[in-house]
């Protein structure tokens, strides 16, 4: 792995740690208590911090340091968690954000990036005191804990200080590690009292391989950190190196059982330690000579001697405990990148269109063997499909999580008190429809907390709670997925919706219009109800955009709503926009694919009916109606017309429609090819596929012909089946 490699996992990482980190300064205010929440603030900014120092990303070693230094009196008890704390925290978690893509692009903070840094370190600060004060341009140890080194006679006495021996594998250079830059990171959560380099292992002029790396170090490093800290300072070579850590007041058996250990020669290792002030030359020379006396393993000697410390034991196990459950995580997960995925996806397509090009030839000749092996191809392709597409399937409640913190931000900024309530977070869906309906999804939050639910005194006034409830939920249906947004406020007025409709034109005065055809008003470009401007509303911009982004992604948005009671926003979208499993009908020499998942039955259309159909267009259902409509008519398709037609019955969102066929096919996988521009303003066509034959076949776009017959019969006032 190169160093560009490390720093693209870095930015992933640190982005994800920053999403865990929000998520936790979110709810830490309704659990003060909980120390598990205040640790995973804590370790998602040190481990970025940690990691930005590999990569010699000092502005944000030196930012998140001073986050971190707050975060950790917080956890020690000095500092009280309260809203404002909250605040700044997350702006500060913002600001590493804003840091982590300057690293991402390559470039160095802007002058707006470093002024606002510099406002929110004098803020942490205030929180720091005068520790603060004295903290070291470089981000490191406050000066008061810097270390003393006491001399007695002339000679080096053992001190306060860690020490750290290095061994850098052969390969480090090569995998894009520079050991330095670990030495460099010690320096900002401690600092280097001394250090040694050892070259023992460095190969004659002629025998040296300039990408080979043979460098080793012996440190002595003051710190407060624990030995965990210290190690984690080192996790990305923590497979390529050897280290060993020895903790301040240790005993002098257990720096002769290092260097043991160690492959350099004794007395020259032992040079080593007395040279960084680890060890005075008499405790060394006593403690080998000891050695050589008992003639006994070391670790008997210290285990009979009590000479472990058992703080030194429990960072040991916790540490192992630590990989144990990191490289059990890794096993079971694997990151891959996105447009890898697609590229699979596509792939996949190709074959399905493969595989029913063959099928279409082996039933055209006939060969009952060549037949059986089509069909068993057809049977493992749509295994592959399946299979492939839970791949780019992910939980919904990561894009939920997210509006925990625009609901906090937004009811400050309005003056409510607003709850979110979330459900169905478990729900999968396709990772293109996830990424894209973020935006619709943030329109409609924000609208119903500014129109919808009401300020705390008209709530109160109106017997309802002072806070408000805002629902995000979301659930499977029908081969789609339902995305819910709803609140419990004053709900829509359709008498203001509609005179704002007449004076901007949108509707005639004298317009009949159902309550779904008045809601949807709201829809359109350039309307608003709101009688001011502010920063979240007024302008007319927003809910247009957000019909025109759910249409692009085959999906549609209802409006149910209730005066005093609230309104909620009902978002259908398919689960994937890839390849789905359809049901092949013709008109005429013309093919339709129609989603399968959507199909509840077909029925022939009786002589009845037909000669009906001159006064009216629904047919009775096992005594309910359903309305119908031709394909035939709705797209033009030339042709003589058969005498023996089918009615494909398909059901969405709760309501059910017929659509006029003159061929049943049966079904069909079916990939999904998109329409070129000039045909978006095609009513009813979600798309195109190709056939095994190499003939290209329409999709139907059944949620808005379904829409079509659904408001037809609204404004007839029948019942739908």
């Amino acid at each position: 792995m190169d160093l560009d490699d490390a720093l693209k996992t870095y930015i992933i990482e640190s982005r994800e740690l920053l999403e865990q980190m929000e998520d936790a300064l979110l709810r830490i205010e309704q659990a003060q208590d909980d120390p598990e929440i205040i640790n995973a603030i804590f370790r998602a900014a040190h481990t970025i911090k940690g990691s930005a120092g590999l990569f010699g990303l000092e502005y944000i070693v030196a930012f998140t340091h001073v986050a971190e230094s707050v975060l950790d009196k917080v956890r020690s008890n000095e500092l009280n968690i309260d809203p404002e704390l909250v605040a700044l925290l997350l702006e500060s978690r913002d600001h590493i954000g804003t840091l982590v893509e300057h690293a991402a692009q390559g470039d160095e903070p802007d002058a707006d990036s470093e002024q606002q840094g510099a406002e929110l370190i004098g803020k942490l600060n205030t929180y720091l005191g005068h520790k603060a004060e004295q903290t070291a341009a470089k981000g490191g140890m406050p000066v008061e804990h810097a270390p003393q080194i006491e001399r007695e006679g002339g000679h080096t006495v053992a001190t306060d200080n860690w020490h750290i021996s290095l061994r850098f594998g052969k390969d480090v250079l090569r995998n894009g590690m520079d050991p330095l830059s670990f030495v460099r990171y010690l320096g900002t959560f401690g600092q280097i009292i001394q250090i040694v380099t050892v070259v023992e292992s460095v190969p004659p002029l002629s025998q040296l391989d300039a990408e080979s790396c043979h460098l080793g170090f012996e440190i002595s490093f003051q710190s407060e950190a624990d030995k965990a800290t210290i190690e984690g300072a080192f996790e990305f070579v923590r497979d390529d190196c050897v280290i060993h850590i020895m903790p301040p007041h240790s005993k002098v058996a257990e720096y002769l059982d290092l260097i043991r250990d160690l492959p350099e020669q004794e007395m020259r290792l032992g040079e080593m330690l007395v040279k960084c002030g680890t060890l005075t030359q008499d405790e060394l020379e006593k403690a080998l000579q000891k050695q050589v006396d008992e003639q006994r393993p070391i670790g008997e000697v210290l285990l009979e001697e009590k000479v472990v410390r058992p703080e030194v034991v429990a960072a040991a196990l916790d540490k192992q405990k630590q990989v144990k459950e990191s490289k059990s995580a890794e096993s079971t997960l694997i990151r891959v990148d996105a447009e890898k995925l697609d590229q699979l996806i596509n792939l996949i397509g190709e074959l399905t269109i493969a595989s029913a090009g063959t099928a279409l030839v082996a039933q055209r000749a006939g060969i009952s063997e060549l037949q059986e092996a089509a069909s068993t191809l057809s049977r493992l392709v749509e295994e592959v499909r399946d299979s492939a597409l839970t791949l780019r399937m992910v939980q919904i409640g990561g894009t939920f999580n997210r509006f925990q913190r625009v609901v906090r931000d937004v009811s400050k900024e309005l003056g409510k008190d607003i709850e979110l309530l979330i459900s169905g977070a478990e729900t999968e869906l396709d990772k293109t429809v996830v990424e894209k309906i973020g935006d619709p999804l943030t329109h409609l939050v924000r609208n119903s907390m500014d129109h919808g639910i009401e300020p705390a005194e008209v709530r109160l006034a109106n017997g309802k709670p002072a806070k408000g409830t805002l629902r995000l939920n979301a659930y499977h249906d029908s081969g789609s997925i339902v995305i819910e947004v709803g609140d419990d406020g004053g709900g829509l007025k359709k008498e203001k919706i509609l005179q704002k409709a007449i004076e901007k034109g949108l509707v005639a005065a004298d317009a009949n219009l159902t309550d779904k055809e008045i809601f949807n008003l709201i829809f359109e470009a350039g309307f608003s109800t709101a009688d001011t401007v502010s920063n979240l509303s007024g302008r007319g911009v927003g809910m247009d955009v957000v019909r025109r982004n759910i249409n692009a992604l085959r999906g549609t948005i209802d409006i149910e709503s209730e005066p005093g009671v609230g309104t909620t926003m009902r978002i259908r979208l398919p689960l994937t926009l890839a390849i789905i499993d359809g049901f092949l009908v013709s008109v005429g020499s013309s093919s339709f694919v129609i989603p399968l998942d959507l199909v509840v039955e077909c029925i022939e259309l009786s002589e009845e009916d037909k000669h009906a159909a001159e006064e009216r267009n629904y047919l009775s259902l096992r005594g309910q109606v359903l309305p119908y409509m031709r394909l035939r008519e709705l797209f033009d398709v030339k042709g003589e017309q058969v005498r023996r037609e089918n009615v494909v019955v398909v059901q969405y969102g709760g309501a059910r429609a017929g659509l006029v066929v003159d061929t049943l096919q049966g079904e069909f996988q079916t990939v999904i090819k998109p329409m070129g521009r000039i045909f978006s303003h095609v009513n009813g066509i979600g798309g195109s596929t190709i056939l095994g034959s190499g003939e290209v076949a329409l999709i139907l776009d059944v949620p808005r012909l379904v829409q079509l017959v659904s408001t037809q019969v609204e404004k007839n006032g029948l019942e739908l089946a």
